[in-house]
C-alpha cells in the first residue's frame, strides 16, 4: 500500500472509529486554490475549506498548522506558541517526512511526534471539509467533531 492510500484508510477508520458521520466525494485531483474552488462550485460545497500547512520549527523539527484556506500564516503567532520561528517546508523535504503531496496534505495521519497547531476559528464553522491524503478525495464533517477527532491522536494539539 503506497503512502497516500494509507493516510486514507487511516482517516477512514480513525472517523468510523469515532462514529462520525461525513460525507466523502471523489473528484478530479486538487493541488491548487483554482480547482479547489472549481470543483466546490461544481459540486456545490458549503462547508468550510481547511488549509494544512506543514512547517519546520527552526532548531526544533517540524509542526502542521490546520487553519481555513483563506488565512495567511501568522509566523509571529506561531512562533509566540512554540517559541521557535516558522518556515514552510520545500515540497520534497514534505513529501518525504509526511507522505502527502503538495496542495493535499492531510492534516490527520502524520506522524505522532508532530504537533498539530489548530485554529479555534475552525470550531466555530458548520462544517470543515479537508483532503484525507488522496488528492482526488474530500471529505466534509460537521466542524463540532474537530475535537474528538484531534483528541483520538497521538499528535501533541497545540489551539491557536
Amino acid at each position: 500500500m503506497d503512502k497516500l492510500e494509507t493516510i486514507y484508510q487511516f482517516n477512514k477508520r480513525l472517523l468510523q472509529s469515532l462514529s462520525i458521520n461525513y460525507q466523502e466525494w471523489q473528484h478530479e485531483p486538487i493541488l491548487d486554490f483554482i480547482t479547489d474552488e472549481k470543483v466546490a462550485k461544481e459540486l456545490g460545497w458549503t462547508g468550510t475549506h481547511s488549509k494544512s500547512l506543514f512547517l519546520k520549527l527552526k532548531g526544533a523539527g517540524y509542526a502542521l498548522l490546520l487553519t481555513d484556506k483563506d488565512s495567511r500564516l501568522d509566523s509571529k503567532g506561531i512562533k509566540a506558541i512554540t517559541g521557535k520561528r516558522p518556515s514552510i517546508v520545500d515540497n520534497d523535504e514534505m513529501t518525504e517526512a509526511i507522505g502527502c503531496v503538495p496542495g493535499a496534505v492531510c492534516p490527520f495521519g502524520l506522524p505522532s511526534h508532530i504537533p498539530i497547531i489548530v485554529d479555534r476559528n475552525l470550531f466555530d464553522s458548520k462544517e470543515l471539509l479537508y483532503t484525507p491524503g488522496k488528492p482526488d478525495f474530500t471529505i466534509g464533517l460537521p466542524s463540532s467533531r474537530l475535537i474528538d477527532i484531534l483528541q483520538a491522536l497521538e499528535n501533541p494539539i497545540i489551539e491557536m
